[in-house]
């Protein structure tokens, strides 16, 4: 396994028009990766919020263009998480066969840090 790290910029943009619940929301995400991984990556994401104080969920999709370890492409990502009363979990993957070009056959997982508002990324991955 390869270890990438380093810095990101994403904005996070509400989508409204065709919100179903105040609870539930739509936004798209537009992310700059700097590092070991540079690139942009445009997405998705569905949220829900609880009654219950840092309570939540999100799912997202996103595409990543640009070069990992000197090779260029593109792979998606899957986010899966989960906030329980202020406890986070979060499950980001490489969607299996979605690497392009020198990325073909990249799987992996990626971890997200936020520390004083800024966000970056610790990603293990192999390319086969």
């Amino acid at each position: 396994m390869s270890k990438a790290t380093g810095p990101f910029d994403v904005k996070l943009v509400p989508q409204m028009g065709d919100q179903m619940d105040a609870d539930l929301s739509r936004m798209t995400i537009d992310k700059q990766f700097h590092g070991d991984l540079q690139g942009t990556s445009k997405g998705q994401m569905l949220s829900a919020r609880t009654s219950v104080k840092n309570s939540a969920g999100y799912v997202a999709i996103e595409k990543v263009t640009g070069t990992l370890g000197g090779k260029r492409g593109s792979f998606v990502l899957q986010h899966n998480a989960t906030m329980t009363r202020g406890v986070p979990y979060l499950n980001i993957i490489v969607v299996p066969d979605s690497g392009t070009d020198e990325l073909t056959g990249l799987s992996g997982t990626m971890k997200i840090n936020i520390d004083a508002g800024k966000h970056s990324y610790e990603f293990e991955y192999s390319l086969q």
